[in-house]
Formats: structure tokens, C-alpha cells, sequence
């Protein structure tokens, strides 16, 4: 069996080189991807990740440094209407369209790279994380897991009936693009972040009002039906989220139908979770998460041994009973 092996941690990673590649969905639009190989010959497992709206897979470099596996490929689009995949900016056919999307580009992955589909964990951030849980309800992957951040099943517009009144000008009007209203300082506490996402010629301010609306009545159903999905699950609510509200998020998880889930609120975080100043709390969770899935040896005792006290109990008994092995291996060290 291949190894989950983290690179050497030093103060100043090594940034791992992207491939640019592009694929093509059944409605033979071409959708930009980047790909991270791994440092071996041969992958068995991969982790595809989903970016926030309104941003692009180049923002996703850091997570892929920071989790510092290197011998796990990573994988994240450009979705369409962002980044540097081709046309409107902010547009979709349809939320539908977007699932299938999903659907499409991790079985091309799967396919394409030849890795198992149970080899796959998915990452979903925001806009990017409602996608990922409407393919998992929708579509039921046999994936390994998914890890949501700060899933936008609830969007704060702060002005009065403002659903109501982009349904009446949609009527009027047909598809027209509302501008974000969100500034980078109140997405994350890091300095970096936020004068990267201010100078990043490929965010995409603007959203089409169909996709606007349509992720909203997205967000409801898969919240208000959540107990169909069955998928192991780990969900991270920004404690000080000023983009997207928190009850739908609780609830979400609340409904989960599966024994193996996890929620923290990461208190004081903004809506980018994954980019906040002490992300690092974040990723030493994912990553136990990504050994006691991926595998049942460990070869950096000493990074497991750091963050293995960051596991709820009750979700490690519950790895103990469903991956004996994984859990097995980090219990034999504490």
C-alpha cells in the first residue's frame, strides 16, 4: 500500500507546482483546472477541492501547501463564470447545471487519473461547499468523505426583502449580475489574503441573478433533507461569519444521517476559513481526518502525535469502529 507521508515541516514550505489543464462537460463546455501530482509514480487516493464564490483554483495553492502531503495529487476548477475558465463572469445555465458539473469533473478526475472513487475526498468552501453537498444528496458519490467550510446555505443580504425583490427583477429584467458586497477585510484576518484578493485580476465581483437565487432554494432543500445523505462528514462554521448565516449550518449537520461526522466552530474566524490568519487549527483537524480515512499506516509518527488530541472522542470511536486500522495506528501512539 502507498503511504500518506507529510512533507517535512519547516517554517517556510515549499510551494508545489500546479499543473493547468482543462476538461470538457457533457454540454462540451471547457472548464480550467489546476493539478497538483504527487511526488510519487503512482496515486491511489486524491483530494479534489471546491473554491468560495467569486474566487478561482489559484487561491487554493496555500491549502495545497499547508496540508503538506505530498503524496496525495490535489485537484481545483475554475467553475464557470470564474477564474480562467471562459465565459460571463458569475454565470451558469443553472444551479443544476453546476452540480452536474461537479458530478462530471470528479468522475473525470477518477477516470482520467486513475484513482478509485473511494479513494477521493472532496473540500467545499462557501458556494463551493453547498456544490459539494447537493452532488453528495443529489448524486450520492461513493466518495470517502467530504469537508465543508463555511457553506453558503444562507447568504446575508442585509437589505429588507432582498430575495423577493431580484425574483420581481429577474421577471422584468431576465438575467442581470448583482456585484459582491463583501470587502476582503471582513473575509479574513490574514494581511496577505486580503491584499492578494484585492489585487487578483481574476476574482469575479459580479454573481447572475438565476445562480444567486437559485442557490439559495439549493441550500433549502438539501438543508431541510439533509438526512439523506449518509456520507462521513466534516463541517467547519466560521464562529464571526458576516457573509452567510449560521443556523442553516447547525441544522445541516443535525440532519446528517451518518454516524461518522464532525462540527467545530472555529470562534473568531471570518467567512474564509480555510484562508483565516489561524487556519492552522483548521488543517491539523483535516488532516487526521485524511490519515485515519486514507490509511491504515502512518509514517510521520511525530505529526500525528501533534494533532491527534484535535479529534472529537466520540468521532474517534466511531473511526475506531468503521477504520479499525487508521484509528488504530493513532491510538497505538497516545
Amino acid at each position: 500500500m502507498t503511504l500518506l507521508t507529510q512533507a517535512p515541516i519547516s517554517k517556510t514550505l515549499n510551494q508545489r507546482i500546479a499543473e493547468e489543464c482543462y476538461f470538457t462537460t457533457s454540454d462540451q463546455t471547457s472548464l480550467f483546472y489546476r493539478y497538483w501530482p504527487q511526488g510519487q509514480d503512482k496515486a491511489e487516493k486524491a483530494i479534489i477541492i471546491f473554491h468560495r464564490g467569486h474566487e478561482h483554483s489559484g487561491r487554493i495553492q496555500h491549502v495545497v501547501d499547508e496540508l503538506n502531503l505530498s503524496d496525495v495529487p490535489m485537484f481545483a476548477w475554475d467553475a464557470r463564470g470564474h477564474g480562467k475558465t471562459e465565459g460571463p463572469r458569475g454565470y451558469s445555465p443553472s444551479m443544476g447545471r453546476s452540480i452536474r458539473d461537479v458530478d462530471e469533473f470528479v468522475r473525470f478526475i477518477a477516470t482520467n487519473y486513475h484513482i478509485a472513487m473511494e479513494n477521493i475526498v472532496v473540500i467545499g468552501q462557501s458556494v463551493g461547499a453547498v456544490l459539494v453537498s447537493a452532488w453528495v444528496h443529489d448524486y450520492a458519490p461513493k466518495i470517502r468523505a467530504m469537508i465543508l467550510a463555511a457553506p453558503a446555505f444562507d447568504i446575508k443580504l442585509y437589505v429588507p426583502f432582498a430575495v423577493q425583490g431580484l425574483r420581481l427583477m429577474q421577471k422584468v429584467r431576465g438575467v442581470f449580475f448583482v456585484n459582491s458586497y463583501v470587502k476582503a477585510k471582513f473575509l479574513t484576518h490574514d494581511e496577505a489574503r486580503i491584499t492578494s484578493y484585492d489585487r487578483d485580476p481574476l476574482i469575479t465581483r459580479e454573481i447572475a441573478v438565476n445562480i444567486l437565487l437559485e442557490l439559495y432554494q439549493t441550500a433549502k432543500r438539501v438543508v431541510k433533507d439533509a438526512s439523506a445523505i449518509t456520507l462521513p462528514t466534516q463541517l467547519f462554521i466560521s464562529g464571526n461569519d458576516y457573509v452567510v448565516n449560521h443556523n442553516p449550518q447547525h441544522q445541516f449537520y443535525q440532519q446528517l444521517n451518518t454516524p461518522i461526522k464532525e462540527k467545530y466552530v472555529m470562534a473568531g474566524f471570518y467567512h474564509d476559513t480555510l484562508g483565516e490568519k489561524n487556519r492552522h487549527f483548521v488543517f491539523d483537524k483535516i488532516l487526521l481526518l485524511l490519515i485515519v480515512f486514507f490509511l491504515s499506516h502512518v509514517t510521520n509518527m511525530i505529526t500525528v502525535m501533534k494533532i491527534s488530541g484535535a479529534i472529537q472522542p466520540m468521532s474517534f470511536v466511531l473511526y475506531l469502529i468503521h477504520y479499525p486500522a487508521g484509528a488504530l495506528k493513532i491510538l497505538a501512539i497516545n
